[in-house]
């Protein structure tokens, strides 16, 4: 038995020998002592001989994979009716998600993750060109301002004067007006560090109504820990309103899967923000008892269709949860959405005080995604971090975070958007 390990050992050396052309005085001019252990005594030449040498003698052992760099490519999306190009980007990790973004509307595109068996597809909603996002879009996955969400009879008033905004939601302003943020081309740069993409926009003052020259930046940065963060930022030179949310459209199981339904909800809040027939707030409520408790898991079909007068007023879901804040922690977890079927789990963590759960109650069947299929009712969902809706005209009462920003100070939010699998 020795006399066999020995040859083998011989042969192994001589192998290496061979294939290196390395002589034994060679050899042991490298060592220290004459004994080192392993390949470190090798030169450069001899060590990819040595590699061979074990391949050809059974002796190779499994090596880790090297983890593959992470990139953001770029390419040609479509063309604005001014002649503007409007590009989209792609960021890819190490493990292989995916998240593209456009520069039209600062847009979250496609968000491509794994199931539980390792197979990829977009939970993302949206369009495969243009034309699309800028004719039909219901705001898929952009970003929305200069104000998201609603403002009551679209005024408001600030340090003691009026500002008349467009009520392009019934009586209300919804999502910064006719033509908010979603619907311009943002200027990109791309990160030399990160793999990361920061859109910025200069929104003049007087545009849509909203006072003061204000300039924007949402910076995108998808992380080896499939996290995809979202860092917003903002000053101006004249005080203003601002709350700056994305917008996308999740389905977990993939986009074109018929519902949401089926996925189970957590919402991390004891209060919700209650509201009339054209969603203004009219109070903050406790959700125990109520269709709006989602602070164990829940499957989102459970009770949408529940006989309560909030349900009626949102058609389903379409309010904002009051996210619970601990003492010391920058982000709360405000939200987890799973979908049983695929085993994909989202986390949302935030510093905002409200998150913004909409059902996709008006999805109907008329838009017909990237992927082919059409997006019936409540086949998308939007978990949307931000201030509450219409906080310009609740200015200093108490529990209501100030959405006013004035010269001087930075506006700053960040929200992080986790992906893992069950």
């Amino acid at each position: 038995m020795k006399s066999s390990r020995c040859f083998i050992s011989a042969l192994f050396l001589s192998s290496i020998l061979l294939q290196s052309g390395c002589t034994l005085s060679e050899v042991g001019s490298k060592t220290k002592g004459g004994v080192v252990k392993g390949a470190s005594f090798l030169s450069s030449k001899s060590k990819k001989a040595y590699q061979t040498g074990k391949t050809a003698l059974g002796f190779a052992q499994a090596e880790k994979k090297k983890a593959k760099p992470m990139t953001v490519a770029k390419k040609a999306f479509g063309e604005m009716p001014d002649g503007s190009k409007v590009s989209e980007y792609v960021l890819t990790n190490a493990h292989g998600m995916q998240v593209s973004l456009l520069d039209y509307g600062a847009t979250v595109k496609d968000i491509m993750v794994p199931d539980r068996n390792g197979v990829y597809d977009n939970v993302s909603l949206g369009f495969g060109n243009l034309d699309d996002y800028r004719e039909k879009s219901p705001y898929f996955g952009c970003t929305a301002g200069r104000y998201a969400n609603r403002i009551a009879k679209g005024s408001f008033t600030l340090d003691g004067k009026e500002f008349k905004l467009a009520t392009n939601n019934g009586p209300n302003h919804l999502h910064g007006g006719e033509r908010g943020f979603d619907k311009h081309v943002w200027s990109t740069r791309v990160s030399e560090t990160k793999t990361a993409v920061t859109f910025t926009r200069r929104s003049p003052d007087g545009e849509e109504g909203y006072p003061g020259n204000l300039t924007s930046k949402v910076t995108y940065t998808l992380t080896n820990d499939n996290e995809l963060k979202v860092e917003y930022e903002a000053t101006t030179d004249k005080p203003t309103v601002l709350n700056l949310t994305n917008h996308t459209y999740f389905n977990l199981a993939g986009e074109g899967d018929p519902t949401i339904l089926d996925h189970e909800l957590t919402l991390y809040a004891n209060q919700y923000v209650a509201t009339d027939e054209t969603n203004i707030p009219t109070s903050v409520d406790k959700v125990v008892g109520t269709p709006f408790d989602f602070r164990k898991a829940t499957v989102i079909g459970k009770r949408i269709e529940a006989d309560h007068p909030q349900i009626k007023y949102g058609k389903g879901y379409d309010h904002t949860w009051v996210v619970n804040q601990k003492k010391g922690k920058p982000l709360a977890h405000a939200a987890t959405l799973r979908d049983p079927g695929s085993g994909r789990v989202m986390e949302i963590y935030t510093d905002q005080p409200g998150i913004q759960f909409y059902a996709g109650n008006y999805l109907d069947g008329t838009f017909k995604g990237q992927g082919g299929k059409v997006y019936p009712f409540r086949s998308g969902m939007c978990l949307e971090t931000q201030v509450f809706p219409d906080s310009p005209n609740h200015q200093g009462e108490d529990g209501w975070k100030s959405c006013v920003l004035r010269p001087g100070e930075t506006y700053v939010h960040m929200t992080v958007h986790k992906f893992r699998v069950e």
